[in-house]
């Protein structure tokens, strides 16, 4: 009998409940002190055993289980020992460092794929060799035992500040997510978005809009969003009468969208309010319109897809009455307002906040349940180990984010990095804005919010910092173009996986989602440039600025759909997007860019009055 998926299971719920224990603080109440990277080291001997037991199909995968296991297990008991000798780097600290580095490394090719393996060797490699390197890239000279001693001992390594980030807050929102997940609010959600929207033109667009928006926040995986919600909302959108393509792709946007979505962003927003020493308060204000707006320009799209293509409501006869559909699911409210709750008006940490939401679903769900099923000892079980085994990936992301702030750190290529993107930049910020933009689609490909978050504030955020951007605006440009590799081909995981639903050409969904999500490519550029659009400014600035943007998104989608009462041709789209895009510029972005604005409103001004105009003369005639 193989036991391997056994010992997999139990290693899942022993990871989950050993971080809520942290988070909880269960360690010290019991008597327990611990230094941080002992803990780390701990869930390092619980993750790596999981992540090899998990596909166990050689000798190897045993191996590497116990060998990691011990090891791990080995640096926790020693840790207040050894890390006070890097400088001497003894023998045993040193075989530790070498076997959890490889298995680590192993682990994340595993896991998060090979791309991002080579780019951690790349870093390690350019590190022992930087010194050989001429220019802005040179490091000092590091001698390997050194630099893989400092690796795995030093609380800026493997065990700092990403791994940290992920243990104490990540895992606690993806137990989350998954106990609402049992609890049945992925149906909840799509109810309630059928009684909001389904009254409306292309309601069943407007259903997957906002029930993967709402399932989206919480879940922490645009694909995992997709497979979700995707297997009720993509046949709902084909029946009403949207091409297979186009149901794809509305759901991938939507699903991408819900990591962007404040409260909770996939976790990012805690991830963001830590690497930035601010407030979560701040982080959720901050990206509160550009999110609004991302949602904006998909319902428009999709509203005016609907109308170009004649597709009208949902039957009457299916659509459920929104008070019977709130009065069934009222449990599910109850845990967002804990956390708002909490992290708002208590000052709670995030992790604190998280396991106080996720325990008011449980006892809600249990007691009183949702259409007749209640919560048993059996689904909270299964919510710990699917949370165990979904956070492998973010975990050994975490470990490899740590092992890249310590290269960093020890051979000073971060400041040469850093120089070699502006440089690159050639002295014009907005092209190294084009550059960064490149650059975090590329190496977000294929990873989860977190994983994709903690990669980017890394390598890409300190160049836009030090070309005078502010922290929060330099990081929320990171978050949205490494989400948008989830729906940009060649590689576009979250549109691929709607396509398969869906039935149709994955790479043609891709490009399909890119003109359906438009906006989260243009919308990161104002932002950095106009600080309103984050809610930095006077509030005058700010309603001017979020007015203008809206307007314009929706002017631009005329464009990008080409109907608006009519179908437009050519010159007639470009007109649009032109005046729209002069409108989505804020204010304040440059001197002189009100007057963008004013033009922008002038112009489409007189293309709206143009085609309602003809729409009247139109409906005159039919009247006739």
């Amino acid at each position: 009998m193989n036991i391997a998926p056994r010992a997999a299971a139990v290693l899942a719920v022993a990871l989950v409940c050993a971080a809520i224990a942290w988070a909880a603080d269960l360690y010290r109440a019991a008597g327990l002190l611990l230094y941080t990277e002992q803990f780390l080291c701990g869930m390092l001997a619980l993750a790596l055993p999981l992540l090899y037991l998990s596909h166990a199909k050689t000798r190897f995968d045993w191996f590497a289980a116990q060998l990691g296991a011990g090891t791990a297990a080995y640096m926790a008991l020693r840790y207040p020992v050894l890390a006070e000798l890097i400088a001497l780097h003894p023998l045993d600290g040193m075989l530790a460092a070498l076997v959890l580095l490889l298995l680590v490394l192993e682990g994340l090719r595993r896991t998060a794929g090979a791309v991002l393996a080579f780019l951690i060797l790349a870093i390690l490699a350019l590190a022992l060799a930087g010194h050989l390197i001429p220019g802005t890239l040179a490091g000092r000279r590091i001698p390997w035992d050194s630099l893989a001693y400092y690796l795995a001992w030093d609380p800026s390594g493997m065990l700092g500040t990403p791994l940290a980030v992920v243990t104490e807050i990540v895992i606690a929102y993806v137990f989350f997510g998954q106990v609402l997940l049992k609890s049945g609010s992925s149906e909840f959600f799509t109810q309630i978005a059928m009684a909001m929207v389904g009254r409306f033109r292309g309601g069943q667009a407007k259903i997957a809009v906002v029930a993967s928006g709402l399932f989206g926040s919480i879940s922490g995986s645009a694909v995992s969003n997709v497979v979700t919600t995707g297997v009720i909302t993509i046949p709902l959108m084909r029946g009403g009468g949207y091409r297979a393509m186009d149901a794809a792709a509305i759901e991938a946007v939507a699903s991408t969208g819900g990591q962007l979505m404040p409260p909770i962003m996939g976790a990012a927003a805690f991830l963001m309010a830590d690497f930035l020493q601010v407030s979560y308060a701040e982080v959720v204000l901050a990206a509160l319109i550009p999110a609004l707006l991302y949602y904006g320009a998909l319902f428009v799209v999709s509203d005016l897809v609907a109308a170009k293509r004649g597709i009208t409501r949902i039957a009457q006869a299916d659509i459920p009455a929104a008070w019977p559909v709130l009065k069934s699911g009222w449990i599910f409210p109850l845990p967002f307002a804990v956390l708002i709750g909490t992290l708002f008006f208590l000052n709670w940490s995030p992790q604190a906040a998280a396991l106080a939401s996720a325990t008011a679903i449980l006892a809600a769900s249990a007691t009183f349940g949702y259409r007749g099923r209640r919560l048993d000892w059996r689904d909270l079980l299964g919510a710990l180990r699917e949370t165990g085994m979904s956070v492998l990936d973010i975990l050994m992301i975490g470990a490899a984010a740590g092992i890249v702030i310590g290269v960093l750190n020890m051979s000073g290529l971060g400041f040469g990095l850093t120089l070699a993107m502006v440089h690159l930049g050639g002295g014009h910020p907005f092209l190294l804005l084009v550059i960064a933009a490149a650059v975090c689609i590329v190496l977000g490909m294929g990873m989860p919010t977190a994983g994709v978050y903690i990669v980017l504030s890394t390598l890409v955020a300190p160049a836009l910092v030090e070309v005078g951007f502010t922290p929060m605006a330099s990081h929320m440009f990171i978050l949205y173009f490494g989400m948008m590799s989830m729906i940009t081909p060649p590689v576009a995981i979250a549109a691929f996986a709607a396509a398969s639903l869906a039935g149709t050409e994955p790479m043609r969904t891709g490009f399909a989602a890119v003109r359906f999500g438009w906006v989260a490519f243009v919308i990161p550029f104002m932002f950095v440039y106009a600080p309103s659009l984050l809610m930095d400014g006077p509030a005058q600035g700010i309603a001017l600025a979020t007015l203008s943007a809206a307007l314009g998104v929706w002017i631009v989608s005329i464009g990008i759909v080409g109907f608006l009462v009519r179908p437009l041709n050519a010159l007639e789209r470009a007109l649009f997007a032109a005046s729209g895009v002069a409108l989505v510029v804020p204010a304040d972005a440059f001197p002189g860019a009100l007057a963008t604005d004013i033009a922008g409103f002038l112009l489409a001004g007189v293309l709206v009055a143009r085609e309602l105009a003809f729409g009247g003369r139109k409906l005159g005639q039919r009247t006739r």
